[in-house]
């Protein structure tokens, strides 16, 4: 063979190989993330998905490909980055937060969609039926809306004196109103009163505090809702400012130096939705996966915090606890 040929059939080796990694990388399934919340508050807990998708086989880098997409709070986002990965041709629509699964039924009616949302599926219209959720829509809820109840309870434990409670709901979220109903009644339960007041966007929040401190509210209830988790700092530093004792629904709120929280665990929920989206990539039918609703919840006080606020923490109720930061 002449040494022209020999360098062109080389070449042409090269060329196709080159093109059967690029096919081999571009036959790799391609999940969408999709998160009202910015990435940084997931940091300590997407291993948790990783780990449930890798229960099916599936690895990052591997043999899947991820694209990840976050609106750092801003809802208004939601339609355009859901179209734009839907627009990637992915398998897979992981959707974290209410408005974030609203946004991603309204992209695509074909994609199977993985939600992890607080409130109740049903309600939000994302499914007829928690156990045979029809079309291309299933996934995780924490019905956190059903859990606020419990944080005023726990709230009014560590600051048994006081009456009045102030609660942040965000108005522009879906489950707003079944928030403070919930709350409504449930200090009615307990003899207690409530003042609603409302954050949806930049300057809410210290007028919120505000609000709370000048109708001489004991404590604040900050309602589950992705906005304060994507808002997180800003809301523990203003806790802290106006010295009110605040529960939160996430530990990461306590780890930041808020005074406790309650609420179903992240990372459980997680674990769960990459475990559907791992049986989804292997043939499973959306129609075939009933919605999880997660039971595994975490309790969470800061003992510093509650020093710093003059709290005496209750021995029983530190007890109770799942994790105590001294």
């Amino acid at each position: 063979m002449r040494r022209r040929e020999f360098i062109t059939l080389l070449g042409a080796i090269a060329v196709a190989r080159s093109r059967t990694a690029s096919a081999q990388q571009s036959a790799k399934p391609l999940i969408g993330i999709l998160s009202n919340p910015s990435g940084d508050r997931f940091e300590t807990v997407f291993p948790a998905f990783h780990r449930g998708l890798s229960a099916s086989g599936y690895v990052e880098g591997q043999n899947v490909a991820i694209e990840y997409r976050f609106a750092d709070g801003k809802t208004d986002r939601l339609p355009a980055l859901a179209a734009d990965l839907v627009n990637r041709n992915i398998a897979v629509l992981v959707a974290f937060a209410n408005p974030t699964a609203l946004a991603a039924k309204a992209a695509t009616t074909t994609i199977p969609i993985v939600f992890i949302i607080g409130g109740d599926p049903v309600q939000l219209g994302l499914v007829g039926s928690l156990n045979r959720p029809a079309g291309n829509i299933t996934g995780i809820t924490f019905f956190s809306t059903q859990l606020e109840s419990k944080r005023l309870e726990l709230l009014h434990e560590l600051v048994p004196r006081a009456t009045l409670f102030g609660v942040l709901t965000n108005p522009s979220q879906p489950s707003s109103v079944d928030q403070e109903n919930e709350v409504a009644a449930a200090a009615r339960a307990l003899g207690l009163k409530v003042h609603i007041v409302h954050a949806s966007g930049e300057g809410d929040f210290d007028t919120a505090f505000a609000t709370c401190v000048q109708m001489g509210a004991g404590g604040l209830l900050v309602t589950a809702d992705a906005l304060f988790l994507s808002r997180q700092k800003e809301i523990v530093a203003l806790a802290s400012r106006y010295a009110i004792p605040a529960i939160y629904e996430w530990r990461d709120f306590v780890l930041a130096g808020g005074l406790t929280s309650y609420g179903s665990s992240i990372a459980d929920a997680l674990h769960q939705a990459g475990v559907y989206t791992g049986k989804i990539l292997g043939g499973v039918k959306v129609t075939d996966l009933p919605v999880v609703r997660t039971t595994k919840f975490e309790f969470v006080i800061n003992l510093r915090t509650a020093k710093a606020l003059g709290i005496e923490v209750p021995p029983m109720l530190s007890a109770r606890a799942d994790d105590v930061i001294e």
